[in-house]
């Protein structure tokens, strides 16, 4: 069969592919689609000197049921362009990458993240960190080709590829943290431990067990459950409720899917909001420098406890850039975190008894969630409390189909500033009063002089509306969100 670009075959499958990896519905992300998606990658990171003599690729997976098909279709295409896969099971997403980061070779995590069983995705990383945006069109624009006689017409493979023995690379991972923190780190501490379909969930139990703390396992399921950390489900909000109903826990703490985001609970069972939880983290390890995207909670810059606060368009790639600055700057301790509580460790940091815990710029679940526990000065509650009272809280509308998405920020964006504004407070002043800035970085962020925040962005990973809000209040801002979202769907609806 001939050579077909990437950039081809992301319109011909529907299967977006840009620094995030490749995500999309599980029916279009066929073996063909899959393979060819990997070996654009790696002709990619050939051309950059990067999948040279060792030819090693690192393979992971999360636990929805595509995951291994998909996995399958990678080593083959891993294989056919000489390389070797080595397969290191079903393991959190941070996990991968710091052992491809320590081994200097390419990584790619097959997951979904937290969005439904039905799609899936293929996250890659390149042997020094994550595909940047300056990668992005350089993997668009190789030519792959397939096998003859691979694939049937449905675009699956027409054997099974079998993958290779697992690779331990969860020791490293947990070994990080009792060494960071002290094995007796968390002695006392009676912790709830929501595994739902988290990949992580048994690690995450071994290593606060390890740690010292009293752990209970709850909520286990053998099918995918979709938690998403910054849009929580009403029943995921009742469920920490329950379990902490009757004061047997300090804390709840879980996982997304592929365990890079994390969530944590006081003990009254009230999620943090990822963003809250980054500032803790960041204030935990004496961080000088904080990058953080737009849409996070504005009590990182009013909290005063950090040198410099830099913000970005929302992902971590853009993130990843920002701390990459820092850095030349001469910051001594640089971090950065997403709104979803993911957390980037962009420099090394002193640990217990000595230990240094080296840099791991992407993603991790595990770091925040034990920084505040470790805390045992102060409760969850009362470190939430020492912060400015400012809230957040984000939702979404889905589906909202990427041609809606467009047409409602034409609109948003049209004319100069005071146009914007003027807009602003003719959708929003009814309820947040009149819009004094706005902020484009990422969609449209405006700020009203009631002190109320409104950014409204389309998803890059899904066909929907993202709604953040922020108020004084967490009922304000709740409800803020509530009003902002209606707004925006009566618009449509009248059109």
């Amino acid at each position: 069969m001939a050579g077909i670009g990437i950039h081809e075959l992301m319109i011909e499958c529907g299967v977006a592919f840009g620094t995030s990896g490749a995500r999309g519905e599980v029916v279009a992300m066929t073996d063909r689609v899959c393979y060819g998606y990997t070996q654009g990658f790696l002709t990619y990171l050939a051309e950059q000197g990067e999948f040279g003599a060792d030819r090693r690729v690192a393979i992971a997976g999360d636990l929805r049921p595509s995951t291994p098909r998909i996995l399958a279709a990678c080593a083959r295409a891993i294989r056919d362009l000489g390389g070797v896969p080595v397969f290191c099971g079903y393991v959190p997403t941070p996990a991968l990458a710091l052992f491809s980061f320590a081994e200097g070779i390419p990584s790619l995590m097959v997951t979904g993240s937290h969005i439904p069983a039905d799609r899936n995705g293929i996250k890659f990383y390149r042997p020094t960190g994550e595909v940047l945006k300056v990668d992005e069109a350089g993997i668009s624009r190789q030519i792959v080709s397939f096998p003859a006689d691979a694939f049937t017409d449905a675009g699956a493979l027409a054997q099974d590829e079998v993958l290779p023995p697992i690779t331990d690379v969860e020791a490293a991972y947990a070994q990080r943290y009792i060494d960071h923190f002290g094995s007796g780190a968390l002695t006392g501490m009676r912790i709830g431990v929501y595994q739902h379909s988290a990949v992580g969930r048994d690690l995450l139990a071994a290593v606060l067990s390890a740690l010292g703390a009293e752990i209970t396992l709850l909520g286990r399921s053998e099918t995918f459950v979709p938690v998403d950390t910054e849009a929580l489900r009403p029943q995921d909000i009742e469920l920490a409720r329950e379990w902490t109903e009757n004061g047997e826990f300090d804390a709840i703490v879980s996982t997304d899917g592929d365990s890079d985001r994390p969530l944590l609970s006081d003990a009254r069972g009230s999620w943090l909001r990822g963003d809250v939880l980054g500032i803790l983290c960041a204030a935990g390890i004496g961080a000088t420098s904080v990058v953080t995207p737009i849409s996070s909670n504005t009590a990182l810059e009013m909290s005063g406890k950090f040198l410099r606060c830099r913000r970005t368009r929302i992902g971590s790639p853009y993130v990843i850039a920002a701390m990459s600055e820092e850095q030349l700057v001469g910051s001594s301790i640089v971090c950065g975190y997403e709104a979803n509580g993911g957390f980037l460790l962009g420099t090394d940091i002193a640990g217990a008894n000595g230990s240094v815990t080296r840099a791991l710029p992407t993603r991790d679940a595990f770091l925040p969630l034990l920084v505040v526990l470790a805390n045992r000065d102060l409760s969850i509650a009362q470190q939430l409390e020492k912060l400015p009272q400012r809230y957040t809280f984000s939702d979404r509308i889905a589906p909202f189909p990427p041609g809606m998405s467009e047409r409602l920020f034409e609109l948003l964006k049209a004319g100069e500033e005071e146009d914007q504004l003027a807009l602003q407070t003719q959708l929003f002043g009814h309820f947040a009063g009149e819009a004094r800035s706005i902020d484009l970085t990422d969609g449209v962020r405006a700020t009203f002089l009631s002190g109320l925040v409104v950014h409204l962005r389309g998803s890059g990973n899904a066909p929907e509306l993202r709604c953040y809000t922020e108020g004084d209040t967490e009922v304000i801002a709740k409800e803020a969100n509530r009003l902002a979202l209606d707004q925006v769907q009566s618009m449509f609806s009248e059109a």
